[in-house]
Formats: structure tokens, sequence, C-alpha cells
């Protein structure tokens, strides 16, 4: 059984689910609207330079999960989903997953996003595991803080191994699919590169690598 790997935001969808769930708070009116936007907007600048600062992101991200129970909380996973995530599935990603489905693979999207907004899904997209950064929750509530590493940049390695060690898989035959320059430290560990519907610097680094490039935009 190959490993099948696939970054999500940008990749298996087209738009990034962690940046769209603070854009559905602010709409929703259930944060500070000017703070907020400002804030979300400069994170999700600083992760397209490169030079994001993920525990500060990530503590900024989960903040709002801290404020309701779970009861809120799956009321908004569902609106959220239906009105801003099933909009921008990707029906060619729909099919590159089921090809892979049928040649016996195991599929795996791993994501810097948390897992509260990615594991639904993850579950729509029908995939066998999901490894993404982890709030933590105390007593049934999220407290705001991160629980192991995040699985952004060279934490995607680090997370990855821990997979594999537990699952007891390793990378022979491996595929990796992603959109950024972020990814590379992961896109270097696989046996086969892909590059899909990359960003300025991964199609150059691709490109010199002699990755391949594709589109699930079409």
């Amino acid at each position: 059984m190959a490993l099948a790997i696939f970054d999500l935001d940008n990749t298996l969808i087209a738009g990034d689910s962690d940046h769209a769930w603070g854009e559905f708070l602010i709409k929703k009116s259930l944060v500070d609207q000017e703070h907020f936007k400002k804030t979300n907007d400069r994170f999700y600048q600083d992760y397209l330079d490169g030079k994001l600062d993920i525990d500060a992101y990530i503590e900024f991200a989960i903040e709002p999960l801290t404020r309701f129970s779970d009861e809120l909380l799956a009321e908004l996973q569902q609106e959220f989903m239906q009105h801003h995530i099933e909009p921008i599935m990707l029906p060619r990603a729909a099919e590159l997953l089921e090809d892979h489905r049928q040649k016996g693979d195991y599929l795996l999207i791993i994501t810097a996003t948390n897992r509260f907004v990615t594991a639904p899904i993850a579950k729509l997209l029908e995939v066998d595991d999901l490894i993404a950064t982890n709030p933590e929750k105390i007593d049934g509530r999220y407290t705001g803080k991160i629980r192991g590493v995040p699985s952004y940049k060279e934490g995607k390695v680090v997370r990855l191994n821990e997979w594999l060690k537990e699952k007891k898989m390793h990378l022979e035959g491996s595929v990796f699919y992603s959109d950024s320059h972020n990814d590379i430290p992961l896109l270097e560990q696989v046996e086969r590169a892909v590059a899909v519907d990359p960003d300025e610097m991964l199609e150059q680094y691709a490109n010199r690598k002699g990755w391949e490039v594709i589109s699930l935009r079409g």
C-alpha cells in the first residue's frame, strides 16, 4: 500500500480554509470585526510570504473556539462547511483522490490548519486519515493553546514521521501534492513530489528539481 499525501488549502480545495474560517467569524459578528480582519489578513500574507509565526497564528486562530459551547461550535462548523467550503470543492481533486483510492493507496491529508476546521473537510473528501495542528482541549473546552508540534513547514516532516512510526508505514512509493513553497521540506522527503497550482516560489523550485506540475482548477 503506497501513501498518497495531500496538502489541503489551495491544493484539494480552491481556497484557504483557515483564513475563510476567520472571515466567517467576522461576517457572523462573533469577533471584533476590524481588529480580527486586519490581524487575520496580516497572518495570511505572512504565510504567503513564508514568514508566518505559526505559534502566534494558531493561537490567534483558535482563540475564538474558547468562547463557545460545543453545541454552538458544531452549528457554526456545519454552516461554515455548507456555505464556505462546499462551494470551493474541486471536481478534479475528487477525481485525483478517487484515482489513488482505486489504486489501493492510503490517502492522507497533512495541513497546518487546525483540526477543528479541517476534520469535517477531510471527512467530506473521504480520506483515510488527517494530520492537522491540534487545538488543546481540557475538560471538554478549548484552551486556546495547541497540543504538540504544529504541522507547518519542517513541522509537517516531524508530524509525518511520528505518524509513520505509529502506523508502522513507510514512504516507499509515496507521493505528496502541494501548492505552497512552505511545503518544500516535506516535498523533499517523498518519492514523488507534485506541485499543484503552485505559488511562484514553488513553481520555480519544482521546475529546477524536475518535479511534476499540475492543475486541479480546470
